[in-house]
């Protein structure tokens, strides 16, 4: 299937060439066929030569309609432009033309009506010219006379041409239908319609509501007025949604894939039209189904930032206009460059992110994107609408490779730093790494640590081995040169002290293997584990505690933790009579 929106000034007879087309009746509302125009969005559709199907979105002209009418041309892929014969090119013909302009519309047909009542050649050339200076380019045009059929055959060989130049759906894209209409069916509940450009719907599937993020799952699909299992784009679709009153959703909002799209009422974006310093303070953002009041902050010369009066799922190169309907003006045709743009609070802020946008082309960049967020969770970007094909640095995120190289260097440099600071401590503490590297997770921080660093117990550190401070390594020298022939006798606390060893310069030995904490205040020389299992060994087995003490000539202050330390290595082992063994022979 292929779907296309009709456009045109008001009673040229886009209605009713649909209806010739199709034999069915687009106008929905008894209003409408009572006033005689289109109001609201009319659905019809119709075989080809060739076999395909053409579903139509038969838009209102009037002018005060015109939100109505950008609803319904918003997500179609192709539009028929409408012209009569006997009036000629008109204002609302210029406005929708300059609509399809802006939303980029590039494939399109012209069709002059009513070629019975005048020579449909000046129109035909009026509106050629005109259509020729936007994106539809050059158009196959058709004259035709609804009522009578002349032309009909032509139009429909010209349709099937078109359907054959439509570039192929992306079947495989995420869903983002835009609702154009919501209603109720007794007994199946509530149902709405869109024009699904891209990926697949299946009854069952789990989307999102794009208004509120809740969860819906599809319970019936209709697709040509059928009910059908499966509709892949592009297609105009019916969706039965289970659970869902129909209050909670109308037009402008959408379904969505789960996890696909972010929600934002940010954006930067190109404006291709007025000049961006010309706009008015308030416009009207028409994107999809969706019409929403904007305010608008100059920045370059051709773009803007986009404040919105509500979120919507947008992505990066998503195209949409900028109306204002106080003037029954399109202002321009909006691109959009970034949907999480960075704050602009700094002097000269504005001027720098103008800059970087005059370089963006709407295309979404992995490389770029990581350039100049520098770090950036993959879920983020996917939502952004940017491809993600590079392996993440740590959990979810990924990083700019110079950026990451950068923050490797000054990890080093601030681990470093911080070690000649506080030369005591067993490194520097990961959150404070995280701080003065300006990084969102702990995680990132432990991914950057490359030898000699490491991460132990939370902090960062160089490997264990390094050099004590100069005073630490006297106070140990000190120590060992008295307890060398005594190497089970643990110095008090208070002649540790003397010698220069507080609890933080006792920690430092530890951590470099110069000293053997047993326990608090009980430290010995590092070889005394050794020494013991030697002693012991020349025990009869087993020996008790006090046989112990007193072959190691210590206090029960020693041996009670050098023991309970000998067992938790497997040197020793305790016997329920807290006698002991030698476990395993000394070296």
């Amino acid at each position: 299937m292929q779907v296309v929106a009709t456009a045109g000034h008001v009673d040229h007879g886009k209605s009713t060439l649909v209806r010739a087309l199709t034999g069915m009746e687009p106008d929905r509302w008894a209003e409408e066929r009572r006033r005689g125009m289109t109001i609201d969005l009319g659905f019809a559709w119709t075989t080809l030569p060739s076999g395909g199907t053409v579903a139509f979105v038969d838009v209102p002209g009037h002018e005060r309609f015109v939100p109505n009418m950008l609803a319904g041309v918003g997500p179609a892929p192709a539009a028929l432009l409408v012209v009569a014969a006997d009036e000629g090119w008109m204002p609302q013909s210029a406005e929708h033309l300059a609509a399809l302009h802006a939303l980029g519309v590039s494939h399109g047909l012209l069709v002059v009506t009513r070629a019975d009542l005048a020579d449909p050649g000046p129109a035909l050339a009026q509106a050629r010219a005109r259509i020729a200076e936007t994106s539809l380019g050059a158009v196959e045009a058709v004259a035709v006379c609804a009522p009578t059929g002349a032309g009909l055959p032509e139009l429909r060989a010209a349709l099937d041409r078109l359907a054959a130049r439509l570039p192929a759906p992306a079947v495989d894209a995420p869903v983002r239908l835009w609702v154009d209409r919501s209603f109720t069916i007794r007994g199946s509940g509530t149902v709405v319609t869109g024009t699904l450009g891209g990926g697949r719907l299946a009854v069952g599937d789990h989307l999102e509501l794009a208004g509120t993020g809740e969860p819906v799952r599809v319970r019936g699909l209709h697709r040509l007025g059928a009910p059908a299992d499966r509709v892949d784009a592009v297609a105009r679709v019916a969706v039965n949604l289970r659970n869902v009153a129909r209050d909670r959703l109308g037009r402008g909002d959408a379904l969505l894939t789960p996890g696909r799209f972010g929600r934002t009422d940010l954006l930067d974006v190109r404006v291709a039209g007025d000049p961006a310093a010309d706009l008015p303070a308030t416009l009207t953002l028409h994107v999809g189904s969706a019409a929403v009041a904007a305010r608008v902050r100059p920045l370059g010369p051709d773009t803007a930032r986009l404040r919105l009066a509500r979120p919507l799922p947008l992505l990066i190169g998503d195209r949409a206009l900028l109306r204002d309907p106080g003037r029954h003006h399109v202002a321009g045709g909006v691109t959009v460059l970034d949907v999480a743009p960075p704050p602009l609070t700094r002097r000269g802020a504005a001027a720098a992110r103008a800059a970087v946008l005059a370089d963006l082309d709407g295309r979404p960049d992995l490389a770029g994107e990581l350039r100049r967020r520098r770090l950036a969770r993959r879920d983020d970007l996917t939502r952004m609408g940017v491809p993600v094909t590079a392996a993440p640095v740590a959990g979810a995120w990924l990083a700019d490779p110079d950026h990451w190289r950068a923050l490797a260097a000054r990890l080093a440099a601030e681990t470093t730093a911080y070690a000649r600071a506080h030369p005591l401590e067993p490194g520097v503490p990961l959150e404070v790494l995280r701080h003065r590297l300006d990084l969102p997770d702990r995680a990132l921080v432990e991914a950057l640590v490359r030898p000699p660093l490491r991460v132990h117990a939370g902090r960062v550190a160089v490997t264990v081995g390094d050099a004590l401070p100069e005073a630490v390594a006297r106070a140990v020298a000190r120590v060992r040169a008295e307890y060398g022939d005594r190497p089970f006798q643990a110095p008090e606390a208070h002649h540790l002290a003397e010698l220069g060893l507080g609890p933080r310069e006792i920690g430092a030995a530890v951590r470099t293997g110069a000293l053997l904490r047993l326990a608090e205040n009980v430290v010995l020389l590092p070889g005394a584990v050794d020494d013991a299992a030697r002693v012991l060994a020349r025990l009869p087995q087993p020996f008790t505690l006090s046989a112990a003490r007193q072959a190691l000539d210590t206090t029960r202050r020693v041996a009670v933790p050098l023991l309970e330390l000998l067992d938790r290595r497997g040197v020793t082992r305790r016997l329920p009579d807290a006698a002991r063994v030698m476990a395993t022979p000394p070296d």
